[in-house]
């Protein structure tokens, strides 16, 4: 629990993977509340990608318990993350360029017109309008919900991600490097778009190596070195000298306080 007695939305406790003798987590404890914007930074090879993989059911950890809305839990696979309430949005984004943005968001799991015969049209009116829905209230820069993906720019596609994420209400949000190869009016766009999915309640864990977009939106600032916590500070209450020393393993980062 915080500080003010909430329980977190995700908790890890003692987590451990490793691949072969490659020790890529070590007793790792974590946690993200609702309406929190948790950084997660370090190093190339700290464990960054290993722990989120972990959270979203890529690789199962060796030991330690995973807890989601108090509730110990086992995530086996990524279909148990998604079915918990846990949306990742990976780097590559997994987006399809020739289709439109209501095409990307309902890929895989669209609506139909209609009882449930298997040859029933489309829902393109109500698929349609769900889009429309999400992106107002996401307030993103999409002017057209028929847009093809391919033609958008960095961050209106990395904001056709994190709304196609949401579209299975989740509870928990994992953007990794969302911030990255944009421009500074795209990346702008992104960080507004991560401090929104704060107003509305939902817990968010962004990767970044970018430690000014780091200090723009988080909360706070957990840091993995060699596969172990390095540190837990509350953004407002630590320098960015403070967390490149935890980040290096320079003397006197002293670790972190929540």
């Amino acid at each position: 629990m915080n500080a003010n007695g909430s329980t977190p939305v995700l908790a890890l406790k003692g987590v451990t993977k490793s691949f072969g003798p490659v020790q890529a987590l070590n007793d790792v404890n974590f946690e993200v509340h609702s309406g929190e914007v948790v950084a997660l930074v370090g190093d190339n090879g700290a464990g960054k990608s290993t722990l989120v993989k972990t959270i979203a059911g890529i690789h199962p950890p060796d030991a330690g318990t995973i807890s989601f809305e108090g509730k110990e839990v086992s995530i086996h696979g990524p279909a148990d993350a998604v079915d918990l309430g846990i949306a990742t949005v990976y780097q590559d984004l997994a987006l399809c360029d020739n289709l439109d943005v209501v095409e990307n968001l309902f890929l895989g799991r669209e609506e139909t017109a209609g009882g449930p015969d298997v040859v029933a049209p489309l829902d393109e009116v109500g698929m349609e309008k769900q889009t429309g829905e999400l992106l107002e209230n996401l307030a993103v820069t999409i002017t057209s919900v028929r847009a093809e993906v391919g033609t958008m720019s960095g961050g209106q596609r990395q904001q056709v991600a994190i709304a196609r994420s949401l579209l299975g209400e989740p509870k928990l949000v994992m953007l990794d490097e969302p911030t990255a190869a944009l421009g500074v009016r795209q990346t702008a766009q992104v960080l507004a778009l991560v401090k929104r999915l704060r107003e509305r309640g939902y817990g968010v864990v962004v990767i970044s190596h970018n430690l000014a977009d780091v200090f723009e939106v988080a909360d706070r600032i957990y840091v993995l070195r060699l596969g172990q916590e390095a540190g837990d500070f509350k953004a407002g209450e630590v320098s960015q000298d403070k967390v490149v020393a935890a980040i290096t393993g320079s003397a006197g980062n002293g670790g972190g306080q929540r």
